[in-house]
This record gives C-alpha cells, structure tokens and sequence, in this order.
C-alpha cells in the first residue's frame, strides 16, 4: 500500500473510532461507568410503584444553585413516575444551620415556597446563614412565624434527621455534588453526563446532559 494511501486509511479509522465513542456514550442512551454508576449494595426504597429519585445538594454550592431551575423543571416533568427527595450534605459545624433550615422548611411544609429563596438569599444576597440567629432572622423576614420555626428548627426531629445524613451519604457513596440516585441503585450527577460529551462541554450542557440520563434510568427502573 502506498504511503499516502495508508495514512489516509489510518486518519478516517481513527476518526471513525472516535466518532464510534461519542456514538456510544450518549445521554440518552446511557452506559454504566460513564453517564452513570450502580451502587454495589442498592439501598431501599418506600416509593411503592413509583421511582424514587433522590438529590443530594448544599445550598452553599453554586453547582447546585445552578442545576436547580432545570432540576425543578424535569421534576415536574414527571410527574407521577417518581417520588423526589432531596438530602442536604453534610459539611461541618458551618454548614448545619442550613441543614436545619432545609429540614426545618420540609417538616413545616414550607420548602416548595422558600426553598430557592434560600439558594437565592445565598448566591445573589450573600448571606451564609452562618448561625441560628441568621437563620431565624431570614425566616422571620420573609413572613415566616419565628417562634414556631425556632422550636421545630431546634427540635428533637431536626437534629436526628441533620445526624442522619452522613450515613446516608455512606450508603449512596456521595462525594460530591449535586448528585443524583435514582431507584436506589443508579447514581449521576452533571459531572458523569459530561464524560459521554465532548471534551470542553460547559456546565449547562452537562446539565441538561444529565437531566437526559436521569430520563432514561427512570424508564430503565420502571422496566424492572
């Protein structure tokens, strides 16, 4: 063969294995080990037939902050497959007033209403919620009854559920986040989209990558 000839042959093999890659790791057609991982012990769910999906966020992190709008959207999206969660990491001394926000919010049955108001008094007011106080400033500020949020905030309940969390961030191996399980064995987060995308994605591409895999792992759980 000549020379020119086979290096010709070389480039479009090449090109057609690197375009085979990108055909295979798709966001919609998710592999294991790239879009996605399988939790070695799958944990319970409650969920009946419906799928439980659940997202492990910190209101102090901007990926998370970022993620939410369109997190929102697919949530309502579903609809009726699935019953969503969402657990507040666990970070240190720092982060638990806003662990015990979170949970607070969710046992008064306030967090549909107030919870991007947190996210948004974080990221574009800059206030950390660095203690009670701060907390309960913010929640007497925005209408809420400071009293009786103060006693569920400062409640037996609250604080089991804040020292729970770190077992359950054992259990579903998270490292990082925003992080997604769903059917309590597939996790993916924006960062695993991205590894079936192009080098150089942004993260609103991973995002929406993401939304797409936790359609199909959805399907794939209802399947089973």
């Amino acid at each position: 063969m000549r020379p020119l000839r086979r290096l010709l042959l070389t480039a479009l093999l090449g090109l057609a294995a690197g375009g085979s890659t990108y055909a295979l790791a798709s966001p919609t057609a998710p592999q294991e080990g790239v879009e996605y991982q399988t939790l070695p012990s799958p944990q319970p769910t409650d969920t009946g037939s419906k799928v439980e999906v659940i997202e492990f966020f910190a209101y102090y992190c901007p990926h998370c902050y970022a993620f939410e709008p369109g997190l929102e959207a697919w949530v309502r999206k579903q609809g009726d497959n699935i019953v969503f969660k969402r657990v507040h990491v666990s970070g240190g001394a720092a982060v638990v007033p806003q662990q015990r926000l979170f949970y607070t919010l969710d046992a008064m049955g306030l967090l549909p209403q107030y919870h991007q108001k947190v996210f948004d008094t974080l990221h574009v007011e800059h206030m950390r919620f660095a203690n009670d106080e701060q907390v309960f400033e913010w929640a007497a500020k925005n209408g809420i009854d400071r009293a009786k949020f103060a006693s569920v905030y400062n409640s037996f309940g609250i604080g089991a559920k804040v020292r729970r969390v770190d077992s359950l961030m054992d259990a579903y191996h998270v490292e990082f986040w925003p992080m997604v399980v769903i059917d309590g064995r597939y996790v993916t987060s924006p960062t695993h989209a991205g590894k079936g995308m192009p080098e150089g994605s942004s993260e609103a591409q991973q995002q929406q990558g993401v939304l797409q895999v936790m359609d199909a792992l959805v399907a794939k759980a209802k399947a089973k």
